[in-house]
């Protein structure tokens, strides 16, 4: 997928990590499944309806993402001082 793919999951995944499910209403249930996953939100999968693999199955073109989705919004949440380490 084109990297305006990504940036455009990645900017549905921080809208719905911050505001939670108000972040769905516009969204189409495919990306609702995709960002569920990316968040490890399984709560959000089974309000939906949907078990895990029946989300990946569902998120179609969008799962290839979800791995890089998932790793980037973990690295925001962390100090930018992660890696460091004492002498």
């Amino acid at each position: 997928m084109s990297d305006s793919a990504f940036l455009k999951f990645l900017d549905k995944a921080l809208q719905a990590a911050e505001l939670g499910e108000d972040a769905w209403r516009p969204m189409s249930t495919g990306e609702k499944v995709s960002i569920a996953l990316a968040l490890d939100r399984a709560d959000w999968l089974t309000q939906m309806g949907y078990t895990i693999p029946q989300a990946i199955e569902r998120a179609d073109d969008w799962t290839a993402l979800i791995p890089r989705i998932e790793r980037e919004i973990r690295d925001r949440s962390m100090p930018h001082w992660r890696g460091l380490r004492r002498a």
